[in-house]
C-alpha cells in the first residue's frame, strides 16, 4: 500500500509521526525524575544510575544510523513498526529488570528501537511534502516534538506519585504499541519501489560520506545540533537553577517548565504560520538572532545576579524561538534529499544526540551559580549554531528558492558542494 503525495496533513498521520518523533525525549525525560529512586532500589550510587540515561542515549543515536539507510532501501513501515513493536517490548522488560545491569542493557535496546521512529517520522515527511510545505509539517509536528522534552518530567512525576519508577517504563511500552497501532492502520508506505536505493551497508557508508561533506548540509545539522543542545542543557540545568538557587518548589517548577512549553508552542505555530509567506532559510535567520540574543539576556541577567523574574524572561524568549529554529533548519537540510531522506535524517539525529550528550553535561560543571553555568553553556551553543549556519549554509537566502528543491542525489549533491 503506498501513498501519493499529499497536500495536508491529516489529524491521524501527525498524531502518529509527532508521537514517533518525540520518542527521544520521552524515553529519557519521562524517566529523570525516578533516578534517585531507582539508585536507592538497587543499593546504587547516582553516577551507575546515570548510566542508564546514557544507555538509552547512546542506543538513540546509533539505531538512527541503521534505520534511516534500512527505511531508504526496504520502504518505510515495515523498519518502522519493527522498530516500535521492539520499543514496547525493551520497555517493558525494562520495567521488570531484576537488577542494574539488565536494565542498562534493557534501556540501550530501547533507545535502538526508539531510534527507529524519529530517524523514520522525519523521512516520511520529506516524501509527502515538498517546498515550504516540509517546513510547515515540521513545525505543526513540534507541537510535540518541543512540547515532549518539557512535559515529560512532569508527566514521570506524576507516575511516580501512584507508583514505582517501574510504571514508567509500563506506560512508555503502552504508548509504543499504541504508535504501532496507529502506524498500522494510519501510516501506509511512503517511499515507492521506484525511489529506494540499494547496495547494502556499502552504499549507506558512500551516502553517510557524501552528506558529510556537503558544507550546506552540514551547515544545518550542526545548527539543529546546537540547537538540542541548548534544549539539553535548559532540561539538565534548570531544576538546580530554578529550584536550588532561586528556591522554587516543585510545584512552582512545574508551573516555570509549563510556561516554557507554551513559548516552545507559540514558537512553532509562529513558524507554522508564517512558512507560506516566508521562506524557511529567512525564519531560521530571524530563529538564530532570537536564540542569541535571548541567551545573551539570559547570561548577563545569570551574571548580575538580577533575581529569578529577570531570569525567567530571556529564557522563555531563548526556548520559543527554538520552535523556530528546529522545523526549519530539519526542512532544509531533508529539501535536497529526497532521494536519501532517511538516511539523511539518521545523519540530523545522530549528530544532535551525539552534540548534546557531550556538551549539556557541561551544565553541572562548579563555574560561578547553577544560573551561570546553565546559562553559559546555553550562550555558547547559540553562538555555535548561529556560526554554523552563517559560515556553512550561508546568511543569504538561496538563489535558486525554497519552492524550487531540487530531487538531487548524493552524488549530485557531493559535486555541486565541492564547488563552494
Amino acid at each position: 500500500m503506498e501513498l501519493p503525495t499529499p497536500r495536508r496533513l491529516t489529524l491521524p498521520v501527525a498524531f502518529v509521526l509527532g508521537g514517533l518523533s518525540a520518542f527521544g525525549p520521552l524515553s529519557i525525560d519521562m524517566y529523570l525524575p525516578a533516578l534517585p529512586r531507582l539508585a536507592a532500589d538497587f543499593h546504587a550510587p547516582a553516577s551507575a544510575a546515570q548510566l542508564t540515561v546514557s544507555a538509552c542515549l547512546v542506543g538513540l543515536g546509533l539505531g538512527q544510523l541503521a534505520a534511516g539507510p534500512t527505511s531508504d532501501a526496504l520502504g518505510r513501515r515495515r523498519p518502522l513498526l519493527v522498530g516500535v513493536v521492539l520499543y514496547a517490548i525493551a520497555s517493558s522488560a525494562a520495567g521488570a529488570a531484576p537488577s542494574l545491569g539488565v536494565l542498562i542493557g534493557m534501556r540501550f535496546l530501547q533507545g535502538l528501537a526508539g531510534a527507529a521512529g524519529i530517524a523514520i517520522a522525519r523521512a516520511v515527511v520529506r516524501d509527502l511534502f515538498d517546498g515550504r510545505d516540509v517546513a510547515r509539517i515540521f513545525s505543526l509536528l513540534m507541537l510535540v516534538i518541543g512540547v515532549a522534552p518539557i512535559a515529560g518530567p512532569v508527566l514521570g512525576a506524576q507516575i511516580l506519585r501512584f507508583g514505582s519508577w517501574r510504571w514508567i517504563f509500563v506506560v512508555l511500552g503502552v504508548i509504543g504499541l499504541l504508535l504501532a497501532a496507529g502506524v498500522a492502520v494510519w501510516l501506509p508506505e511512503s517511499l515507492p519501489r521506484a525511489s529506494r536505493r540499494s547496495g547494502g551497508p556499502r552504499e549507506a557508508a558512500r551516502v553517510f560520506r557524501a552528506l558529510a561533506s556537503s558544507r550546506t548540509f552540514m551547515g544545518y545539522a550542526l545548527t539543529l545540533a546546537f540547537t538540542f543542545t541548548m534544549l539539553f542543557a535548559y532540561i539538565s540545568g534548570s531544576p538546580f537553577v530554578l529550584q536550588t538557587q532561586f528556591g522554587l518548589s516543585a510545584q512552582a517548577f512545574s508551573f516555570a517548565f509549563a510556561a516554557n512549553a507554551v513559548a516552545i508552542v507559540i514558537g512553532t505555530q509562529a513558524s507554522a504560520r508564517l512558512a507560506s509567506r516566508v521562506s524557511p532559510h529567512r525564519l531560521l535567520v530571524v530563529g538564530c538572532c532570537l536564540s542569541c540574543g535571548g541567551a545573551a539576556v539570559l547570561l548577563a541577567a545569570a551574571l548580575a545576579d538580577l533575581g529569578l523574574v529577570a531570569f525567567l524572561l530571556p529564557l522563555a524568549v531563548l526556548v520559543g524561538s527554538l520552535g523556530v529554529i528546529m522545523p526549519n533548519a530539519t526542512a532544509l537540510a531533508l529539501l535536497p534529499h529526497a532521494r536519501e531522506a532517511g538516511t539523511a535524517s539518521a545523519q540530523l539525529g545522530a549528530l544532535q544526540f551525539a552534540v548534546g550528550a557531550a556538551v549539556a553535561p557541561l551544565t553541572g560543571l562548579r563555574f560561578g551559580t547553577p544560573a551561570v553555568a546553565m546559562a553559559a553553556v546555553i550562550a555558547a551553543a547559540a553562538a555555535a549554531a548561529f556560526l554554523a549556519f552563517a559560515t556553512l549554509a550561508g546568511l543569504r537566502q538561496p538563489e535558486s528558492g525554497i519552492e524550487r528543491t531540487a530531487d538531487d542525489s548524493v552524488t549530485g549533491c557531493a559535486s555541486s558542494n565541492s564547488a563552494h
